[in-house]
């Protein structure tokens, strides 16, 4: 059997590209900036927010929660959202090292 394109890179190679991943589409950025903004939510006021299907909206909240950017408790009929803080310190840790390398000075290109 052979390798999955993933096997072939680093586990932290892997953790930066789904990373990376979650920001690649606007919903769900704008899902994390309202729950930074208001600290908690229902999905339906999500989708209120973000102006998307109740569908949409949950396949971006799926997204994000399956990485651990969020945490959702059940209350009632309504799921409650909010961000996973310690899951978001170390998705930052991460990135910003990444992010942080510096190029060496040289003519190239």
């Amino acid at each position: 059997m052979g390798l999955t394109k993933t096997e072939i890179f680093t586990d932290l190679q892997n953790e930066i590209a789904l990373f990376a991943k979650v920001f690649g589409h606007p919903a769900r950025v704008a899902i994390l900036e309202h729950l930074f903004k208001i600290n908690a939510c229902v999905c339906g006021d999500l989708v209120n927010e973000i102006g998307l299907a109740q569908p949409t909206i949950s396949q971006h909240l799926k997204e994000l929660k399956h990485l651990g950017l969020i945490k959702g408790n059940v209350e009632g009929t309504s799921v409650c959202y909010c961000i996973n803080t310690e899951n978001w310190a170390k998705m930052k840790e991460v990135m910003l090292k990444f992010l942080d390398q510096d190029l060496p000075k040289t003519d190239c290109c």
